[in-house]
């Protein structure tokens, strides 16, 4: 599998699109007129069907809409047409769009997204009528504090109110809790901690969980300091829960523990039920049914060293066509999941309920089980596996000249890491690359020159954020932290991969098949000028406008490259940016600068790219395996929740990383480090260790004696009697105060004494357009970090 670094735009989804909330917000003023008396045409009738549930029984629709003698006859009639054209079903007394959920139902809390907002599903929906759609579980605050809505959480089963949502570009649906009618039963995560007599206290490593009391037969062999999994043996009314220790993972020192907390944390599932591995188990090899064999033609994998399943497989070679002189063929081959994980099959509910797979430094979730992953959907060198391959023709100028989509059988001819590669490009091949070098690699490389003129004339968004990988020791522990080395094997795959997902989109539309686009919208007006009146106090220019394009801010980062504040004008360009998400509504993706693109090359490890191999399937009529009219109509809630499980597996793994790097560095409190200032706030300043990839909290009421001022649009805290003050990417010396493990965190003192502000700025906090702290009574808080 190609571990393909992450595009820096690519980042976890918080909501709808611009496009998509201001078509939403712009709905009602598209409304017809409710004309009291009057039948509703069929249009205005579904409309009032899907948002009042509760009012859709055919007495209640006629009294919403004053009718009365003949024209309840008319509406009679006009809602049998509705339920024999399929547009309505019924339901007990009231009709509903088919697969909507009734006014109250049970559902199961799942999850939560980036918001800490809880998200369920109908309990019994996936079993009877495909996938289910997700819900956002409102508490109200007031409620609570009056003791009438019960509280509910993760794991917790609830009889609710449903409500369909407002705004789209999220769940489909909102609840409003009537009864909590199961509490969680799985287990609960957290560190052992022994109390003198016996029995001990279970210490949470959420923030927002309790303690809870474990009594002395129920603590096993539990020591202290050991992480453990307990499950609530006894809740009263009063006092701490009391809980059984059923499972001990490992002392709170090993890295194992450390992935798991955030494993718990986030409620990523890492178990596989016995029935999905039992249905993996089952699988037996493709057939050659339907599909072509191209077992002759020599494509090669090309992946990080380590990696256990290869899912995308490349080949160049020259077009022979005369129409287009010196271009080249260039063919991509990506395992067919399709094939063996059927929709509705309890390995497709799995794979849905994980989303993607979860990456750690030690350990790799996966969306699938190994026999799918690692074996029949691996494209093992030398071995047949069943493939979906596109055949993109291009110019040598880069331009593509037309596509095509295969269903095949290959074999790969060999498996080569990058490093590997590149070496033998570089002039030091090995005894694999060797006999393959002329034949293989240099119209691999060929081909890359070709499509590298292409995305240089498109001018994607190209922001320098390089990722840190962290090698782990033997034991688990942290060895060291390094800036792996960007090569052009890395950048071959990557602009590979693009190209074949914007085929996918271009046929899938061109077809008029629905899918699951990528989608990434161009950064908010707002986000725009607060990043213009940043980069004015650095004397660069943004240009105005609501049609920007990458190519501005690309100007922006060339004007910053190798001045002081390079990396500053990088990580707020960055901040700028919008959010991909997936939808099934089209909106381009501006960090790429392409108006249609969609993920097909990694369907081991994103459901996403299952949906569009589905498609593809369906769409080109390629035999079995493909998108089922079912999971059309529920496209919108699919694209939903597998954004919200991106983002829930991108905040597990950067907070396992977090943890990681304050347990590496908790035996050295007391010591100075150099970092650089990447994050600024009212209450303090975030500082990087770019040795460590680490990042920590300086509160504002320990930067001195000075008054601080926080000036967001220079981005800086400064002293308004000495006129020093630090700045977003200054280069300073701090202390390690103090570091939490399990939080993650870390607390730096300052020893830099900051540099003097501008003039320009002191005479800023003088006109009073300032927020002033007073150092000596701002408590050390440690806010949300707003670097990420």
């Amino acid at each position: 599998m190609s571990r393909i670094p992450r595009d820096p735009t690519e980042r976890p989804a918080r909501g709808a699109g611009k496009k998509q909330l201001r078509a939403a917000q712009a709905a009602p003023a598209q409304k017809e007129t409710i004309i009291h008396g009057a039948v509703p045409s069929r249009d205005m009738l579904m409309r009032f069907i899907a948002e009042n549930p509760q009012q859709a029984s055919k007495r209640e629709i006629a009294k919403a809409f004053g009718l009365k003698g003949e024209a309840r006859v008319e509406l009679k009639a006009l809602l049998r047409s509705l339920e024999e054209d399929g547009l309505v079903e019924k339901k007990r007394k009231s009709l509903v769009r088919p697969g909507a959920l009734p006014p109250v139902t049970v559902l199961d809390i799942t999850i939560r997204d980036i918001d800490g907002e809880l998200i369920g599903r109908p309990a019994e929906w996936l079993d009877d009528d495909g996938v289910a759609p997700a819900v956002l579980i409102r508490q109200s605050a007031v409620g609570k504090a009056k003791g009438k809505i019960p509280v509910a959480g993760l794991g917790d089963r609830v009889l609710a109110k449903i409500f369909p949502a407002k705004e789209r570009g999220g769940p489909a649906y909102t609840a409003r809790i009537i009864k909590v009618l199961d509490k969680r039963k799985d287990a609960v995560l957290g560190v052992f901690r022994a109390t003198p007599g016996g029995g001990g206290r279970l210490l949470p490593i959420d923030k927002r969980g309790e303690e809870v009391l474990v009594d002395p037969e129920f603590t096993g062999e539990a020591k202290d300091g050991d992480l453990v999994e307990v499950h609530l043996a006894r809740l009263g009314r009063y006092g701490l829960p009391r809980a059984q220790v059923q499972n001990i993972i490992g002392s709170v020192a090993s890295e194992k523990a450390i992935s798991m907390i955030a494993i718990h944390a986030h409620g990523i599932p890492h178990i596989f039920p016995e029935r999905v591995l039992q249905e993996a188990d089952a699988a037996e090899a493709a057939t050659m049914a339907h599909r072509e064999d191209w077992r002759s033609l020599p494509l090669v994998t090309i992946d990080p060293a380590d990696a256990k399943d290869h899912d995308d497989a490349v080949h160049v070679e020259p077009d022979p066509s005369p129409d287009n002189p010196g271009g080249v063929i260039v063919t991509v081959a990506i395992a067919d999941v399709s094939w063996y994980v059927r929709p509705k099959s309890v390995l497709d509910l799995e794979a849905l309920k994980r989303g993607n797979s979860v990456y750690f430094p030690d350990r790799v979730v996966p969306m699938l089980p190994e026999r799918i992953s690692n074996d029949l959907c691996s494209l093992k060198e030398g071995v047949d596996r069943p493939a979906l391959a596109v055949r993109m023709r291009f110019s040598k100028e880069g331009r593509k000249a037309g596509h095509t989509f295969h269903r095949i059988m290959m074999r790969s001819a060999a498996k080569l890491s990058y490093q590997q590669a590149q070496a033998a490009i570089d002039g030091a091949p090995d005894e694999k690359t060797g006999p393959i070098l002329e034949p293989i690699l240099k119209p691999l490389w060929e081909g890359y020159r070709i499509l590298s003129r292409g995305r240089e004339r498109r001018q994607p968004l190209e922001l320098d954020m390089p990722e840190r990988k962290i090698i782990l020791k033997p034991d688990g522990t942290v060895d060291r932290v390094f800036v792996p080395e960007r090569l052009d094997a890395h950048r071959l795959i990557e602009e590979m991969m693009i190209q074949a997902n914007v085929a996918a989109a271009e046929t899938l539309e061109q077809k008029r098949q629905a899918l699951i686009y990528r989608v990434h919208d161009q950064p908010s007006l707002a986000k725009q000028e607060s990043l213009r009146e940043f980069l004015a106090t650095l004397d660069i220019s943004l240009s105005k406008g609501g049609n920007m394009r990458a190519n501005h801010f690309n100007g922006v980062l060339a004007r910053a490259d190798g001045k002081p504040y390079e990396t500053m004008v990088n990580e707020m360009v960055l901040r700028s940016q919008s959010q991909a998400i997936y939808s099934p509504e089209n909106i381009g993706h501006f960090g790429l600068n392409l108006m249609r693109y969609a993920h097909f090359t990694s369907p081991i490890r994103r459901y996403a790219d299952l949906v569009v191999h589905r498609a593809l399937v369906s769409a080109l009529g390629l035999g079995e395996g493909g998108l089922t009219p079912q999971e059309e109509g529920v496209l919108d809630d699919i694209a939903a929740e597998i954004s919200t499980f991106e983002r829930r597996a991108m905040a597990a793994e950067r907070d396992t990383v977090d943890r990681l790097i304050a347990h590496h560095l908790s035996g050295r409190v007391g010591e100075e480090f150099d970092g650089r200032v990447s994050g600024v706030t009212k209450a303090g300043l975030f500082v990087t260790l770019p040795a460590y990839g680490a990042d920590g909290f300086i509160p504002i009421s320990t930067l001195g004696r000075d008054y601080f001022i926080y000036d967001e649009a220079h981005q800086a805290l400064s002293g308004e009697k000495t006129g020093l003050g630090y700045r977003l990417g200054d280069p300073v010396r701090v202390k390690l105060a103090e570091a939490v493990p399990l939080a993650g965190a870390l607390r730096f003192e300052m020893l830099s004494e900051g540099r003097k502000m501008p003039t320009a700025m002191r005479s800023f906090h003088k006109s009073g357009r300032r927020d002033r702290m007073n150092a000596g009574k701002r408590p050390g808080t440690r806010p949300p970090r707003g670097r990420r």
